[in-house]
């Protein structure tokens, strides 16, 4: 406005000068009476009114002009993303009333960099002596026939404190996106929790995703496509529904992995989503018990063994199919899964070095589940998976294979792998209960199949595999949990951040194949978590 005004009282100044010359230069050609005097007076006030009304004419124009430029709002000018400038009256009003999504982004040459992650505060209470930090070992509860039974535990920690940084770029007509993810939940020291509490640092995910017209390909490790998608089948953590659990290994029942990967997706529509995925495989024989008389355990992983061989990588596909009637969501998803499992022993009658024979099993499992808002406030939500050889996906849990001996004479045996049945799910709902609170509720369970023979390799015949009479019992045939979460948002502001208080509450069964006589059928646990959150924007 100040430049408004001066331009007025130019404007005004000018007329009014005219004016003045006009009426001075007609007095004086003038006889000098009253009557030529004040006729040119007339004439140029006359004037000034002509000279007035045009001055007005353009301030008012000037004043739309201007109007025009400082209303307008930055628009996408290329498919680098970048935007046109504006008047600075116009950035200012951007800047102040309306902020960034993301604050903590900064572009590098044409790549936009968002970092991101929280602070966390865990603190854990356990009614059993689980032996676990912020990932519990829901499959190894101890009985209480043993003093761990009989023991409580409480931990702290801040090791589950994530970040993460998200790089969006475009050339051309491709969508590049990279993404990494790390926090410090790796493997400690066995005196991690001494004196420094010195956590390990661990990747849990880092890939490169390439978007083209309706399709898409991801290279690198994230979560497969086991685990349930609120919409989609996307890699994203955002768009996965792994329920609002604060515990490193999430909950019972809920299949997942965080796998290198290669994946293909192809979108024809908003409405529907299909994914093809090869995966790195492991062949996990867990708590399985081998026969003695084959030295195969450095052939399969038991928890111990990380380099095992495979005869290939596991395979999962998945349709999805998003709508939204009516503004409630409805997702659903349908899948499944192969994966294998190979091992190579001496031929019948061949000593320890071979000639060796190789002999594998193929696994299958089917996946599926849904989530649908009832109301834009509350929805319900359950998945599940079953099949043979797929217990690995749910935390490692459930055992993949057994290895079975077979007699070919009374002195000569050979030997394959046999897939274990297993299988899982959960279901519950989560309801916005206010603009600062949100409750979840849910029910997951496992359950393991039982797959036992005797060792014809060794004297007596003795009952291997898993789940036979005399098994230990980490051979477990269910392992049931209810948990309820309730998140409280205490503050936040879309440029610092949110800090978030969580109730985590869980009950936890676990059944195994045998116990002996007198000892508890089931092992059970109590855990409240209390996890203080600290959110980057």
């Amino acid at each position: 406005m100040r430049l408004l005004e001066k331009m007025c009282f130019v404007l005004l100044a000018s007329g009014l000068a005219l004016g003045q010359a006009t009426a001075s230069n007609s007095g004086s050609a003038g006889t000098g009476s009253v009557a030529d005097e004040l006729k040119a007076l007339r004439e140029a006030i006359s004037e000034q009114q002509k000279q007035i009304s045009q001055q007005q004419q353009q301030i008012q124009t000037l004043q739309q002009q201007l109007d025009n430029k400082t209303s307008g709002t930055p628009h996408v000018a290329d498919a680098s993303m970048r935007t046109v400038p504006v008047p600075v009256k116009a950035t200012v009003v951007q800047e102040t009333e309306k902020p960034k999504e993301s604050p903590l982004s900064f572009r590098i040459g044409g790549a936009e960099f968002t970092p991101g992650g929280f602070v966390d505060f865990t603190n854990i209470f356990r009614t059993t002596n689980v032996g676990s930090a912020v990932s519990t070992g829901f499959n190894a509860i101890p009985f209480s026939n043993t003093p761990q039974g009989h023991l409580t535990e409480f931990r702290s920690s801040a090791q589950y404190s994530r970040f993460n940084l998200n790089i969006n770029a475009k050339y051309g007509e491709n969508h590049i996106n990279g993404y990494i993810e790390a926090d410090f939940n790796g493997n400690d020291a066995a005196n991690v929790f001494l004196t420094t509490n010195p956590h390990t640092l661990r990747l849990r995910m880092y890939y490169l995703r390439l978007t083209r017209g309706i399709w898409e390909f991801t290279a690198g490790q994230g979560y497969n496509l086991s685990t349930p998608n609120k919409v989609g089948v996307s890699i994203t953590p955002s768009t996965l529904d792994t329920t609002m659990s604060t515990d490193g290994n999430i909950a019972v029942g809920v299949p997942f992995g965080r796998v290198a990967q290669f994946r293909l997706v192809a979108k024809p529509s908003d409405h529907f989503a299909w994914a093809l995925s090869i995966d790195n495989p492991q062949q996990f024989t867990g708590a399985v018990t081998l026969p003695k008389g084959f030295a195969i355990a450095n052939q399969v992983d038991g928890s111990t063994t990380a380099g095992v061989p495979n005869l290939f990588p596991d395979i999962t596909t998945k349709f999805a199919f998003d709508t939204n009637p009516s503004g409630k969501n409805l997702h659903v998803e349908l899948g499944g899964i192969l994966a294998s499992a190979q091992i190579a022993v001496p031929q019948p009658g061949a000593p320890g070095t071979g000639p060796f024979t190789k002999n594998s099993a193929i696994g299958a499992g089917v996946l599926g589940g849904f989530n649908a808002s009832l109301t834009r406030k509350f929805r319900v939500l359950a998945y599940g998976l079953y099949g043979d050889g797929v217990g690995r996906f749910f935390n490692g849990f459930g055992s993949q294979f057994v290895v079975v001996p077979i007699a070919v004479s009374p002195t000569t045996f050979t030997a394959e792998p046999s897939m274990i049945h297993s299988g899982g799910g959960y279901g519950g709902f989560e309801w916005q209960a206010g603009s600062k609170d949100q409750i979840g509720a849910y029910y997951g369970g496992n359950y393991i199949g039982r797959n036992a023979f005797p060792d014809v390799t060794a004297t007596g015949n003795p009952i291997i595999g898993y789940g036979g009479i005399g098994s230990p019992n980490s051979n477990n045939r269910a392992i049931q949990e209810g948990w309820v979460v309730i998140g409280h948002t205490l503050w936040k502001n879309p440029q610092y951040g949110a800090v978030i208080v969580y109730s985590d509450s869980n009950y936890t069964t676990r059944a195994a194949w045998f116990v002996p006589a007198g000892t508890p059928k089931n092992a059970h646990m109590f855990q409240q978590r209390i996890d203080f959150k600290y959110v980057l924007p």
